[in-house]
């Protein structure tokens, strides 16, 4: 190996190295810190505990509600990711092999509309489904999923969008020859081979739904419904943060979150690997 090459490599190592502490660093005195009581924590936050207190735990579990929150957030999650494959899939299948000037201008619009911030709609949709349709007190959740699907969608017809067109027309042409109609054809052959870019965008999209707050805190509003980082206000109040609570619900809220991401990371990859090639 030459010496510019050892040199480069050395380099890049050295940047892993220092990014990988960086990103790990956090997590390390989140952990740390969920066994401190609150002095430990405001005088001494780098330090090991000298005493490791579980007991914080069976508190958050307790004062969370903890069962009734993860339940929450479990079924907005995996109802709203499995809604947004189905639509997005079928739209971007419908865009790709349906072309026409509407269709392009719909497309248009569609990913334009991810530049726009969900701060700007904040008002509207609650002035719209709140005040006016007031159904934010009578069916909650449902709309929560409703909006998630909403704005999600456009992100995952986009990269749906891109790995439709390399699949070749044929074997598409040879299904109908088969006697497979257009719905057959998308479930039995067109979507088994989407598994690498449908496992890339339920993982976002999981990430993305399970540590949400904003839209959540918006649209739910009664105890009974809170997802799992709006429940956490609970630790919040006025003049003083409880961070010996607040930290290790913190920690248990991203714990299934994090586990997830681990097993999924290298189909997040090779999933817009392929897709970027494709």
């Amino acid at each position: 190996m030459s010496t510019r090459k050892m040199v480069t490599s050395t380099f890049v190592y050295i940047i892993s190295i220092v990014a990988l502490v960086c990103f790990v660093f956090p997590f390390f005195l989140l952990i740390i810190n969920s066994f401190k009581g609150n002095g430990d924590i405001l005088t001494n936050p780098f330090s090991i505990p000298t005493h490791w207190n579980f007991s914080h735990f069976g508190d958050v579990i307790a004062k969370m509600n903890f069962l009734v929150t993860f339940k929450n957030s479990f079924i907005i999650t995996t109802i709203s990711t499995l809604l947004i494959l189905l639509f997005s899939a079928m739209a971007a299948y419908h865009l790709v092999r349906k072309p026409t000037r509407y269709t392009k201008i719909f497309f248009t619009i569609l990913v334009a509309s991810m530049v726009i911030p969900f701060q700007s709609l904040m008002i509207p949709l609650i002035y719209i489904y709140g005040a006016k349709l007031q159904l934010i007190d009578i069916i909650p959740i449902p709309l929560l999923i409703f909006f998630y699907i909403g704005f999600g969608s456009a992100l995952s017809i986009f990269m749906f969008h891109g790995f439709i067109k390399s699949i070749p027309v044929e074997v598409e042409e040879a299904a109908r020859i088969d006697g497979c109609n257009t719905i057959q054809t998308f479930f039995l052959i067109v979507f088994p081979m989407l598994k690498p870019i449908t496992v890339t965008i339920a993982i976002l999209n999981v990430l993305w739904i399970w540590n949400d707050y904003l839209l959540p805190s918006l649209i739910l509003n009664d105890e009974s419904v809170y997802t799992m980082p709006v429940q956490m206000k609970v630790f919040n109040g006025t003049y003083m943060n409880n961070w010996e609570l607040l930290i290790p619900a913190i920690l248990l809220t991203i714990i299934p979150i994090l586990i997830i991401y681990m097993i999924g990371q290298k189909s997040i990859i090779n999933g817009v690997m392929q897709g970027s090639i494709k």
